[in-house]
């Protein structure tokens, strides 16, 4: 791993210097991107059957699945699968719950009301990856909000395979509640769910993970559809005294590297002893992982130890990073709840391990990744609304106003604007 030491003001500019160089050239992803969205938008339905071809080395008869296959599916998954699917669902639909937003109308003043309408999307696409790993957790964690917020219908889009849909993703996707799923991965999946072909229906907006290609696509239809944010590779920073458990640290960053061998893992502390014996935890336990060369990869190549001159430099340091997940592995650990300023997710203590709220805890994983945690938030069921204003004036009340109305129009050179008012009273 990579270690940083000294003056903050210079830990910040290797950290700032280190996410330029690492920022890919994405041009030629960007131009094949847009050569697929456009077969897309002119051939519909065969131009996804041939990129299922192409890419994938599955020759698709129906993009669909039917209810049979999905029922089928659910039935093969292990009872203590479904148990702990269903547990989950708990958790995360009681956590969201508490996101709903709701309508208001103000009526203080004399003859007007001014109000809100929170209004549910009609139709959210769901994109779930496929390639290396299964990720049922995530169905839920998109799925669930959704619904929470009343969207009408949800169309969940994932890469077909020789073998078929994993068994486990069809459970976690009738658990939570998708009205339809198509066998199409990709670039190709994400220009389906933003135009529309004979068979997948246009979507308003379309959440959920996936490879470069698929963060690129959403980037390019952004604008004919909504969509949740682009996702990088997974990243995890950890604050941390010298009285917290190496064991666990080394543990939690690499449940982060095992992800994807893009995958950032940085700890920040003040104790250079504790750094020693993490590192030295992080290799003995990467022995026996199963998926050791990618958390190799990641450790190698994106792992870092910051260590910090004072606490206060480590969450300067760390709010500058600005991590997808953030654990606070520190004595009193709420205590410093508020000077965290920039993260997708927060962990307190030393038994709030990330893949708590991976999984189980029912807060979303579906996260803001590469810094974009200073702008950006989990997802939520405030993802799946629009909201509406609403104005009515009395006659009376229009008057009151319609003189500064006016003067405002003017100074602004709108004259019809002035006059739209005026002629209500000529």
């Amino acid at each position: 791993m990579k270690w940083l030491t000294g003056e903050t003001s210079e830990i910040l500019k290797a950290i700032e210097a280190s996410a330029q160089v690492t920022q890919e050239d994405n041009q030629q992803v960007e131009e094949q991107v847009r050569k697929i969205i456009q077969q897309v938008i002119e051939n519909g339905d065969q131009a996804l059957k041939d990129y299922s071809e192409k890419f994938d080395q599955v020759k698709l008869h129906e993009l669909s699945l039917s209810k049979e296959t999905i029922d089928l599916g659910y039935q093969r998954v292990e009872k203590e699968v479904i148990k702990a699917l269903e547990k989950a669902k708990e958790n995360i639909v009681s956590y969201h719950e508490k996101q709903k937003q709701y309508d208001f109308m103000d009526t203080e003043k004399l003859g007007v009301l001014r109000g809100q309408l929170v209004l549910p999307l009609a139709r959210v696409g769901v994109y779930v990856p496929g390639g290396t790993a299964a990720y049922p957790s995530s169905v839920l964690m998109n799925v669930l909000p959704a619904k929470i917020a009343g969207v009408r219908e949800i169309v969940m889009v994932t890469p077909p395979s020789i073998n078929g849909i994993p068994d486990v993703i069809l459970a976690a996707a009738k658990i939570a509640g998708v009205d339809k799923i198509f066998q199409i991965g990709g670039a190709q999946g994400i220009a389906a769910l933003a135009y529309g072909t004979e068979t997948v229906p246009k979507v308003d907006k379309i959440v959920g993970p996936g490879n470069i290609y698929v963060a690129t696509a959403k980037k390019q239809v952004f604008g004919s559809v909504g969509i949740d944010m682009i996702a990088g590779p997974s990243e995890i920073g950890i604050l941390a005294d010298d009285a917290a458990d190496p064991t666990y640290i080394a543990a939690d960053l690499l449940s982060q590297a095992e992800h994807d061998t893009l995958a950032r893992v940085i700890l920040v502390t003040t104790s250079a002893k504790l750094a020693e014996q993490v590192e030295k935890e992080i290799y003995q336990q990467l022995q026996t992982l199963p998926r050791k060369e990618i958390a190799e990869k990641a450790i190698e190549n994106h792992g870092l130890i910051i260590i910090a001159s004072t606490v206060d430099a480590m969450f300067t340091i760390m709010n500058e990073i600005a991590p997808e997940h953030l654990e606070v592995q520190m004595a009193n650990p709420i205590s410093y709840l508020h000077e965290i300023k920039n993260a997708g997710s927060i962990f307190l203590g030393e038994y709030a391990s990330e893949p708590v709220g991976d999984y189980f805890s029912g807060t979303n994983h579906v996260l803001p990744t590469s810094g974009t945690a200073k702008f950006y938030s989990p997802l939520g069921v405030y993802d799946f609304v629009k909201y509406s204003q609403v104005t009515y004036y009395t006659k009376e009340a229009l008057a009151d106003a319609k003189e500064s109305i006016a003067l405002l129009a003017r100074k602004e050179g709108l004259e019809a604007h002035a006059r739209a008012v005026e002629c209500r009273f000529d």
